[in-house]
């Protein structure tokens, strides 16, 4: 597996994105997700999009995050704010979300955000469960959907406990 750091608007990123609303469309019977999202939000140091390509150089996984801060729509200073992760059904169950998960987690700790957060859905049970089996626990409501019934917000703190970065400066070869 080949993970690659792309533009929001890149043709792989742009299918994959049509793919995750097709399925958000017939899991929620609507149009999709319409929380308006740019390219540009996605850029480093401010966030990132990743993709995972098989061996044969076919996107199979995608997913992003973005920075936010306090605003009226329930962000808090110091948020990443994960979005369109996506896995195609054909590679579904081998573990790319997580690692892209992982991944998207240590670039926004290494960016300097504080806590990763999300939106997702009740008909989405498999997203709550890697969620939740990954340390994310449920927080007040943010975002376009913060009204919805269906919808479910949860963040994970990204900070490194004190004991985790006394450990990690106290390794060779580790740069703090």
């Amino acid at each position: 597996m080949n993970f690659r750091a792309v533009r929001f608007d890149h043709p792989d990123a742009v299918r994959l994105n049509d793919e995750v609303q097709a399925e958000y469309a017939e899991r929620y019977d609507d149009e999709g997700d319409m929380t308006p999202l740019d390219a540009a939000q996605f850029d480093p140091p401010h966030g990132l999009y990743l993709i995972a390509y098989d061996t044969d150089g076919r996107p199979v996984a995608t997913g992003g995050w973005r920075s936010q801060d306090r605003n009226e729509e329930g962000y808090e200073d110091g948020d990443a704010e994960l979005k369109r992760m996506y896995v195609v059904h054909e590679a579904r169950g081998r573990g790319l979300a997580r690692l892209i998960l992982a991944a998207l987690e240590d670039s926004a700790r290494e960016a300097g955000r504080t806590r990763m957060v999300l939106e997702t859905g009740v008909k989405q049970p498999e997203a709550i469960a890697l969620y939740t089996s990954s340390g994310y626990v449920p927080v007040k409501k943010f975002g376009l959907y913060r009204f919805d019934e269906l919808s479910r917000c949860f963040g994970k703190p990204l900070a490194l406990p004190d004991d985790a970065a006394v450990h990690q400066k106290n390794q060779p070869g580790v740069a703090t």
